[in-house]
């Protein structure tokens, strides 16, 4: 393995078009709906559109909100985010989902690049388990101490090819696409909170932790 080496733009460019792959498939459904709107008279194709139009805004809201606090600059006024936005948000990215979230965190301000770090490695728990699953997640502690748990549980479930090297800072050929950005964008978080992650597996249940890295 060898180090990622990239450049601010780069980065940033990276990011943009994983955020951009998240979204359009909603937004082209809302597309395909209007365009039925626009040409069908039937009454039961025009309901078929308007539900299609309805379910797919909401899912990129709850997409385009999900990436604003893991992502972006959200909350960059201060140095907290409140847990209970960070739940919010991960909630409605699995509605309507082969995914279900169960939550178990007190309601708290935690520092920033903690819970973007959490809401990232939501993201590679959903990963792990490609035929769907369920995920639990866990917060205990306060401020710097705090820890995260989170287990995916689902049929085939497998620890991401190269997602330990990458939240390193690492590849095989050093550089990075639009795919592997957010596993590496997620370590810079994770060093950022100066937190470590760590993964392991038994049979359908994959588990990813996350405390304070030793020192």
């Amino acid at each position: 393995m060898a180090t990622v080496t990239i450049d601010s733009l780069e980065l940033a460019a990276l990011l943009c078009s994983r955020v951009c792959h998240d979204v359009i498939s909603p937004v082209g459904a809302i597309v395909n709906g209007l365009e039925v709107l626009e040409d069908e008279n039937d009454a039961s194709m025009r309901d078929f559109a308007l539900d299609l139009i309805r379910k797919s805004s909401k899912q990129a809201s709850a997409r385009l909100q999900f990436a604003r606090l893991a992502f972006g600059a959200a909350g960059s006024a201060g140095a907290s985010i409140d847990l209970g936005d960070a739940q919010q948000v991960a909630q409605g990215m699995f509605q309507d989902d082969k995914v279900t979230l169960s939550w178990e965190a007190p309601r708290i301000l935690l520092p920033k690049n903690n819970v973007k770090l959490l809401l990232n490695l939501i993201v590679t728990a959903t990963n792990a388990i490609p035929r769907g699953g369920a995920i639990a997640v866990r917060a205990s502690g306060e401020g710097d101490a705090a820890e995260f748990v989170l287990t995916a549980k689902g049929p085939n479930a497998r620890i991401p090819a190269h997602v330990e090297s990458l939240l390193a800072g690492a590849s095989e050929s050093g550089t990075i696409d639009a795919h592997a950005v957010q596993p590496y964008y997620a370590g810079m978080v994770a060093r950022a909170a100066d937190m470590a992650v760590t993964f392991s597996i038994d049979g359908d249940e994959v588990t990813i932790r996350a405390a304070r890295a030793a020192t």
